[in-house]
């Protein structure tokens, strides 16, 4: 954890972008390390409240969420007010008691298409996992197990189509690379264009 110190200080000096909240979207490809590194992330953070976004979608909506997050988390943020969702139970295929995120002044979602257009005028900044695509999904078959193949055979070919509509990376702040010393922070694609908020340096 000791090298996320000095970017969770950094994550806290932004400006609030979700009313006093400074939201922070870690995305990625699944299977490419996301939960991780938040839950490190998280911890370097001192235990700031994290969302999964396997907890709003749903087996027949993997990426129509967005209404969800928006009414049940978004929208209470923004207004000072903890949010209140009901998680997915992806065994039992319902939702269950619901939960509540704080208006911390820093909370952390992570997930595929976390930084999706309709989200980021919410984000304080944008992080995204860099990871091949197949690599990264060879990686999540493999942690599930053969029992999940078919799901996985879906969600590839949903993945594939809402990056290709809703794409993520461009407008990455900074992009996270896994390395054995810990994780390589970059400038991202928004950054380098001059129009970033969360300015990095090459580091492990």
């Amino acid at each position: 954890m000791d090298d996320l110190v000095d970017r969770a200080r950094r994550l806290r000096s932004l400006e609030p972008s979700c009313g006093p909240v400074r939201l922070i979207a870690v995305d990625g490809h699944a299977g490419s390390g996301k939960s991780t590194f938040t839950r490190r992330l998280a911890a370097a953070l001192g235990g700031a409240p994290l969302l999964a976004l396997d907890d709003l979608a749903t087996h027949e909506e993997l990426f129509a969420w967005t209404g969800r997050l928006r009414e049940q988390v978004l929208e209470p943020l923004s207004r000072g007010e903890p949010a209140r969702y009901a998680p997915y139970d992806w065994t039992a295929r319902v939702f269950g008691p619901p939960r509540t995120v704080p208006p911390a002044p820093v909370t952390l979602i992570e997930g595929v298409g976390a930084g999706r257009a309709a989200v980021r005028p919410f984000l304080a900044a944008l992080l995204w996992i860099e990871g091949d695509s197949e690599a990264s999904w060879a990686r999540g078959r493999r942690r599930d197990g053969p029992e999940l193949s078919d799901f996985w055979d879906g969600w590839t070919v949903a993945e594939r189509r809402h990056f290709a509509e809703d794409p993520s990376r461009p407008f990455a702040d900074a992009v996270i690379r896994l390395v054995p010393t810990g994780y390589e922070w970059l400038e991202g694609p928004r950054s380098t264009a001059g129009t970033g908020r969360f300015i990095t340096e090459r580091e492990t």
